[in-house]
């Protein structure tokens, strides 16, 4: 079910009869942002402040007050007239989380001649007071509250607070160590922790092997898992002993995922088939699908990609961890987005078969038991506009890919889980790979939230390149 955002609305007035113009501006930019998807609004009433509105240092303090009794994501200042910026900036700055201002157009002058608002000029002072304070903000323009355009930012808006709500204090489970040949995907742990208060929660592949194994094979968990595995596959190409070692793994790591409050996994994939019998890669699929991102080969800042991306989406849709594999043979700005098997088949093609396999043997061949490359997904991922993007830390500095594709429908037979993705310039794109130190992973998640993404990054203090 897709998440809720709750954010604070600070509708901020400044003259002594504002709220004749104020108060019926606050309730239609309330019955605005009622139609944004996502978004939960906590507004004071005249219980907490007169007419609603925040107008002065008292104001503010019972605001405050009474924001901190919810479990506030984000902040939308709204100047309904010129505004009062100390009172709005302390507000916004003692709630410590991501804002969005915006000021409110000019009303038609009063029958005395004198104007209603003056909005524009007095939300530039609370721009300057949130600069003065050192906190971040994001301005969505001069607008009636109706606007398309600005429910559109507010949306974006509330995508980045997901995001940021999921990704702040993340614990991320790293089962295993890092391969041996692959340098790219080492990350500084100290920094994540001081940086973004992230937590890595440690567990060798054997211990979490010897966990599964140690769950009983009648366990009505495994059963149910089991035939979840065979509701998946429109092709089962894989043993009974396979199964039923595929089902004991993801429940261990599910289980121990929940038990230590992990978000998110990266787990050694290549590790898992000689203690297990089985390749990891549908495993990492459905734990995906359920909501429990999982990226390969250790890859932990591929881990926050996931997060970031899934809650951009507000938990609508799961991403999937790609390779940048090959470009194509005919169409030059044609890639494939791909890894060995562990695509959620939530986001297979219609009509795609979602086959389980054994890495390596053809479908037509016998299904033995204990083949240790059983275990992976063949399918096809459903076409549409999806986002790539991909995290990166180089000299204490993180910075974050982002930029969009189209999965096309392409007959070719690349075996394993993957899409050939359609960009306007692969080779520009592949340049900024190289030019910025982007690796060979990435996160790839259907829609366009580009927007949003931006916005959660300036609010993380994630540098941007955006491609």
């Amino acid at each position: 079910m897709p998440s809720t955002v709750k954010i604070a609305f600070v509708p901020s007035i400044r003259h002594p009869r504002s709220h004749v113009w104020g108060a019926p501006l606050r309730q239609r930019t309330l019955d605005a942002l009622a139609t944004v998807p996502g978004l939960e609004i906590v507004v004071p009433d005249e219980s907490v402040t007169p007419y609603g509105c925040i107008q002065n240092d008292d104001e503010a303090l019972a605001a405050i007050a009474f924001f901190k009794q919810h479990d506030i994501d984000g902040v939308i200042v709204g100047g309904m007239d010129f505004a009062d910026e100390i009172s709005a900036a302390t507000v916004a700055t003692a709630l410590n989380k991501p804002v969005l201002l915006f000021a409110t157009k000019e009303g038609e002058l009063r029958p005395d001649g004198e104007r209603v608002s003056d909005s524009f000029c007095g939300s530039l002072s609370i721009g300057v007071a949130l600069h003065r304070r050192k906190t971040p903000f994001t301005f969505a323009g001069l607008v009636w509250p109706e606007e398309p355009a600005f429910l559109q930012k507010v949306q974006d808006f509330v995508r980045g607070c997901a995001a940021m709500r999921a990704f702040m204090g993340a614990r991320i489970g790293q089962i295993g160590v890092r391969p041996e040949r692959f340098e790219t995907v080492a990350y500084n742990e100290p920094l994540l922790l001081d940086r973004f208060g992230q937590k890595i929660v440690p567990i060798a592949v054997s211990a979490m092997a010897q966990m599964a194994l140690a769950i009983p094979e009648d366990d009505a968990d495994v059963q149910r898992t089991i035939r979840e595995i065979m509701g998946e596959a429109t092709v089962l190409n894989v043993g009974n002993k396979t199964l039923l070692r595929m089902a004991q793994y993801e429940l261990a790591v599910e289980r121990w995922m929940k038990a230590r409050q992990v978000s998110a996994i990266a787990q050694l994939c290549s590790a898992v088939r000689p203690l297990m019998g089985v390749a990891a890669c549908s495993t990492l699929g459905r734990l995906t699908g359920k909501g429990l991102m999982a990226s390969c080969e250790t890859d932990v800042l591929g881990a926050l990609d996931m997060i970031t991306q899934y809650n951009v989406a507000l938990q609508a849709t799961v991403p999937h961890f790609i390779d940048w594999t090959v470009q194509h043979r005919v169409h030059e700005n044609v890639f494939l987005a791909w890894h060995c098997g562990n695509a959620p088949v939530c986001l297979k093609a219609e009509g795609a078969d979602a086959t389980l396999r054994a890495r390596g043997r053809a479908l037509d061949a016998p299904i033995p038991d204990g083949d240790e490359g059983a275990g992976v997904w063949d399918t096809r991922l459903r076409p549409g506009v999806v986002t790539i993007t991909r995290l990166v830390e180089y000299d204490g500095a993180y910075k974050m890919l982002i930029t969009k594709g189209k999965i096309i429908e392409d007959p070719a037979p690349e075996r394993g889980s993957g899409s050939w993705v359609e960009v306007p310039d692969l080779a520009g794109l592949y340049q900024v790979l190289f030019e910025e130190g982007f690796i060979h992973h990435a996160s790839m998640i259907h829609g366009d939230l580009g927007d949003a993404l931006q916005q959660f990054c300036k609010f993380a203090g994630i540098q941007t390149v955006v491609v």
